[in-house]
This record gives C-alpha cells, sequence and structure tokens, in this order.
C-alpha cells in the first residue's frame, strides 16, 4: 500500500530523479565526492558577461589569404558568443553586417561546417572565411557639392569643412550610399586631380574631420606636397587649433591632458583612454568663457593638439569630466533644457577654428581661420541667456 506522503506515481521518477541531480551537484561544488576536503575546493570565478569580454584582436598576419581562405582559430574569450559577434570585435574593420552577408553566402564556416552569424561560438574554434573580409576600397568620384574654399595655390588648399560631410568614404548601407556627399566626391569636382598617397578612395586627404565636426582641413593637390604635408604633422610643425563648448566650468584656465587613445573594446564606436596599450596624444585646453545662463554652467574652451587620434578632442574632454556639448557619444546630453523647455542639438559644438604653418614650398606662414557657423553661434548665444525670473 502506498505510503501517504508518497506523490501520485505519474510524478514519482521525475521528482526523485530532480532532488538526486540538484543533492548530487551540490556536493560536487562543496568537494564531498570522493573524500575531497571542502575546505580546499576553489570556487569558479563568475563567468564574464558577453558583452564585458575583451577579444584580441586578429593581426594581419592570422588575416593572409591561403588559396582565397582565412582561417584561423577563435580566441578561448569566444565561448557562448555568436560568431557574427565575435568576428566584429576580432576584425574591428569589419562590420556586422558585412559578417552576415558573408555567412549568408556560405562564405564561412566553423569546424568545417557552413554556419549562420548567430551560431554560438564554443572558444577554439577553427574559422574559415572565403574570399575578402573587408569590402574592397572605393574609387572616388567627382560630385558638384558646394565648398567654402579659404586658401588656394597650385599646391595646396584649404577648405571649411561643413559639419555633417564626411571626410571620404564611410559606413553605410551600400557602396554608393556611402561614397556619395563626401569631401572627397566635392574636392574632384572642384579641383579635379589631386594627390594619391592616401589611396583611391582618399584623394587630397592628408588628416582629417569627424563627420560632426566642422572647420578647416589641408588638401594636397600632388604627392610631393601631400608628403611634406605628412611630415609637417608627424614633426608638430602645423598648429591646430578648435573652439569646444563643454558643459560644466573648467576648474582651472588651462590644462594639458596626455592620456593614451585606443578603440573602446565594448563600444566599439567609441575611443577610450582607459586602455593601458592606447596610443600618446597630447591636447592643450584653455579657457576662453565660463558662461553661466537659464540652460546651466558651460565653458567655451580653445584646444590646441600636438596628436591626431580618431575623437581625440572629444575623448579627452570627456576624460576631464565636460563633454563637448550636444556629444552624445561620449556623455553629453542631446538638448539644452530649462525646466520643461527643451532645444534639440543637431551637432557637436566643436569647431576646427584656426590653422597655422609654413607653406612647405615657398615657407610663407599661413594663418587660416573660419568663423564659427551660424548653428554654433545660435547655441553659443542660447547658453548666454539670462536665467528666466518668475
Amino acid at each position: 500500500m502506498p505510503s501517504k506522503h508518497m506523490l501520485p506515481k505519474g510524478q514519482r521518477r521525475r521528482t526523485v530523479k530532480h532532488d538526486y541531480r540538484i543533492a548530487r551537484d551540490a556536493a560536487r561544488a562543496a568537494g564531498l565526492e570522493e573524500g575531497i576536503d571542502p575546505e580546499h575546493v576553489i570556487a569558479p570565478e563568475p563567468e564574464i558577461p558577453v558583452a564585458e569580454r575583451v577579444i584580441p584582436q586578429l593581426d594581419e598576419e592570422d588575416l593572409e589569404a591561403e588559396d582565397g581562405v582565412r582561417s584561423f582559430a577563435a580566441d578561448a574569450a569566444a565561448n557562448g558568443m555568436r560568431l557574427d559577434a565575435y568576428l566584429a570585435k576580432a576584425i574591428p574593420d569589419i562590420s556586422r553586417s558585412r559578417i552576415q552577408l558573408l555567412a549568408d553566402n556560405g562564405q564561412i564556416s566553423v569546424n568545417g561546417q557552413k554556419a549562420k552569424s548567430s551560431l554560438k561560438l564554443k572558444g577554439g574554434d577553427q574559422i574559415s572565411i572565403e574570399g575578402q573580409p573587408r569590402p574592397e576600397p572605393l574609387r572616388a568620384f567627382a560630385e558638384d557639392i558646394p565648398l567654402t574654399i579659404v586658401y588656394e595655390d597650385k599646391d595646396i588648399a584649404v577648405i571649411d569643412k561643413p559639419a555633417g560631410m564626411m571626410v571620404h568614404a564611410g559606413a553605410g548601407a551600400t557602396d554608393d550610399a556611402r561614397n556619395r556627399g563626401t569631401l572627397v566626391n566635392a574636392l574632384l569636382a572642384h579641383f579635379g586631380k589631386l594627390s594619391g598617397v592616401g589611396g583611391e578612395e582618399r584623394p587630397g586627404i592628408v588628416h582629417r574631420l569627424d563627420k560632426m565636426t566642422s572647420g578647416l582641413i589641408v588638401v594636397a593637390k600632388n604627392d610631393a606636397m601631400h608628403r611634406k604635408l605628412a611630415q609637417l604633422f608627424v614633426d608638430r610643425k602645423l598648429d591646430k587649433t578648435y573652439l569646444a563648448l563643454v558643459q560644466g566650468w573648467l576648474k582651472k584656465d588651462a590644462v594639458t591632458l596626455e592620456l593614451p587613445i585606443a578603440r573602446d573594446l565594448v563600444h566599439r564606436t567609441r575611443m577610450t583612454t582607459l586602455r593601458a596599450d592606447g596610443r600618446s596624444a597630447v591636447s592643450h585646453i584653455k579657457v576662453v568663457e565660463r558662461i553661466e545662463g537659464r540652460f546651466g554652467k558651460f565653458t567655451l574652451v580653445e584646444v590646441k593638439i600636438e596628436t591626431g587620434r580618431t575623437h581625440q578632442i572629444r575623448v579627452h574632454l570627456q576624460a576631464l569630466g565636460h563633454p563637448v556639448v550636444g556629444d552624445t557619444l561620449y556623455g553629453a546630453a542631446g538638448s539644452l533644457r530649462d525646466g520643461e523647455e527643451r532645444v534639440p542639438l543637431e551637432r557637436n559644438f566643436l569647431h576646427a577654428w584656426k590653422l597655422h604653418f609654413s607653406h612647405p614650398s615657398t615657407r610663407k606662414k599661413l594663418e587660416l581661420t573660419a568663423e564659427l557657423p551660424d548653428k554654433l553661434t545660435q547655441i553659443l548665444n542660447m547658453v548666454k541667456e539670462p536665467v528666466k525670473r518668475p
């Protein structure tokens, strides 16, 4: 006769097995099986969330093709990661959308089997990519786009680039989309032939400005001048001065930041000063004006940079605790607020204001400036508006 404490017949085996597994796993975790002293058991370290894992980037040697196929082993930290997420971190120059396209075309294999981009890796997997993982460089073409030319001679041109314009072809849904509306397209329409040292997709480009940064950029019209201008940058003989409006008041009137800059391993569109393997970067920051109005406290600063790292000024000012106004990528608000009133900001308040250098051919000293664009002048006027009285 069954005991009154027993479960109905159909549930007995499932329940007993479940309880047994719980007891067994607990005993193993405590080291009670096979005479193990629980005091000598080392608890396993908690697993690092996928989004926070540091994934080593693959070297160019790892990506060298043999018969059109690139093969390498996934890092152990890839355990549990999607294939596309791992490759996007291991090969930073390849977008996740391109990885998914390669996988859809059957060009990616994992452990000898064609793999979907959503495949979960185990770490140590053998990955093969057929064809070129990075898209082929685009050939730039002329496009009739208005330009503001600040200076021009037979060797160089200095352009006042508007905010919102990419310097050269970048990310886009299609090759056509990422190769239109750039400064390079406009330059080719205005000047025809430019230097080719930087490659077919970047004719004339010696240095760059972020898409949402306005202001002065130097362009080389021939290869000889391109190399001479590049050497000026290397020798730090070309002074670049920016104007930026930042959130809050800087404590000191002048400060020099020497913080290395590297790509953020978690947020791939950002740079960071927190990695020890970053490239050296030096920014000199000087207060122009401290402002307090109805939208709060701000500081207008002048920034001179000795180096030209990606997002250098933006990431340095963020590290200082005073992000550039409108720079939501580095923690700034996306709008000005006064109580219930909200004024959206369409761009970062960062402007390449001044260039000072000796012309590599004529030795003539050039000091060129670009006034603040109207939108930035409007923002500056708004933050200076006094607090509204009830």
